[in-house]
């Protein structure tokens, strides 16, 4: 059976529709747990601000750095930030918590957090807390 043109355009149409409509019906539901993510840095800024995610399961979250300086993506408890306040350690590469973006780079992370909690995000390069590049990670029972 052959479809009419017209018929196989709107066929397309409808389901690229369905399709769009259910993927901004999952990203318009901020309080729904994701087990993936993307973090965009803009104008030293993360966007979202904030994730929700499950406790116990592993989260990925792809950073991507559109700005032309560096940045980092560090998550964890106050302890771990006041450690990092003081600039000891300039590159991150091997804790999954802890990422280095160079200039307009992307990176991949995963993470699982054991327990229910909040969890700062926190560019610590030198003025960047202060600019308000923080963000929080609720993470909630699974």
């Amino acid at each position: 059976m052959q479809l009419h043109p017209a018929a196989a355009i709107l066929g397309v149409t409808s389901a690229a529709l369905l399709v769009a409509a259910g993927t901004l019906a999952v990203a318009a539901d901020p309080s729904r747990p994701v087990t993936a993510a993307q973090v965009r840095i803009r104008h030293s800024q993360f966007a979202p601000d904030e994730l929700i995610v499950p406790a116990g399961v592993p989260v990925t979250i792809t950073i991507v750095n559109d700005d032309p300086i560096d940045h980092e993506w560090i998550v964890g408890d106050e302890a771990l930030h006041a450690r990092h306040r003081s600039g000891s350690e300039p590159v991150h590469d091997t804790r999954p918590t802890e990422v280095t973006l160079p200039a307009l780079s992307t990176r991949t992370t995963t993470v699982r957090f054991a327990a229910p909690g909040e969890y700062r995000f926190v560019c610590h390069l030198p003025g960047h807390e202060g600019y308000g590049m923080t963000g929080i990670v609720r993470v909630v029972a699974g």
